[in-house]
């Protein structure tokens, strides 16, 4: 059955090669089971920027993610999850976010909340608040409170992890989680390595320090098999052509790759 979700969404992918609208029922599952799509954007905005995924495409992937059934989780969801420790929706996808930009505030946050959909956002709290262009902690709390937004960690500079040392590195992991369980009020347990860079030495100090799980942007779809702390996400930049064509293939061909032992273990 999860294999015919699969080729479903490859099938229907393809089709909008001819075409740019699909009925809502013609849109099978992304994923099933144990088997889960994340989602890593930065900046939703229009700016010719490769980071930046424009308001109207934004708009559109929620719509489509919306209208295919899919029902969004946070990480602490999906570690219960994968863990056996909860029973994951039929269609689970996990939204994140990168770096905290203010974009994520103005633009973001108010389509979540028209498709009903769940995010995650990995804040660098040395720039919250501090630097033009990203969040406050007042905008934070606001979207937690509404339940629509979940804050993680992002380190505390964003600086690159592997040329650091290891008490650097340390103060970085640790000290972010600090800052941010003081502002917001709740437990801070997951990461996203800046740049996505990490090796297992990192993970291992980072697990140290009290998380439960990291996220690279390592290509992939995570699933039972992945490293708690090397979590595959499937990254939706700006493109050429920038047009739902390219968020299907995207998401589709990634996990027809994993699905048919391609890529992956």
């Amino acid at each position: 059955m999860k294999r015919f979700f699969l080729i479903a969404l490859i099938v229907i992918g393809l089709g909008f090669f001819k075409s740019q609208a699909q009925p809502a029922e013609e849109i099978a599952a992304i994923a099933e089971g144990s088997k889960i799509l994340v989602l890593n954007y930065h900046q939703i905005d229009n700016k010719n920027n490769p980071l930046a995924v424009s308001i109207s495409n934004f708009d559109a992937q929620m719509k489509f993610l919306a209208d295919s059934g899919c029902i969004t989780i946070t990480p602490n969801e999906l570690y219960a999850g994968l863990n056996g420790e909860i029973d994951l929706p039929p269609k689970p996808v996990l939204i994140t976010f990168d770096d905290g930009y203010i974009d994520n505030y103005t633009n973001a946050y108010p389509i979540l909340k028209k498709y009903g959909l769940r995010a995650t956002i990995f804040i660098i709290p040395a720039f919250t608040g501090v630097y033009p262009g990203y969040m406050t902690w007042e905008q934070l709390k606001e979207m937690e409170q509404s339940g629509t937004i979940n804050i993680e960690s992002h380190t505390l500079t964003h600086p690159k992890l592997e040329e650091l040392p290891d008490d650097e590195i340390r103060t970085e992991l640790l000290n972010s989680k600090n800052l941010l369980e003081e502002q917001l009020g709740h437990q801070i347990e997951f990461l996203a390595y800046p740049t996505g860079t990490y090796n297992l030495h990192i993970a291992g100090i980072a697990k140290d320090v009290g998380y439960k799980g990291a996220f690279t942007i390592k290509y992939g779809v995570v699933d039972g098999g992945s490293n708690f702390f090397a979590l595959e996400r499937v990254p939706i930049f700006n493109t050429a052509q920038n047009t739902m064509k390219d968020f299907y293939e995207r998401i589709a061909w990634r996990q027809s790759f994993e699905e048919f032992g391609w890529i992956k273990k």
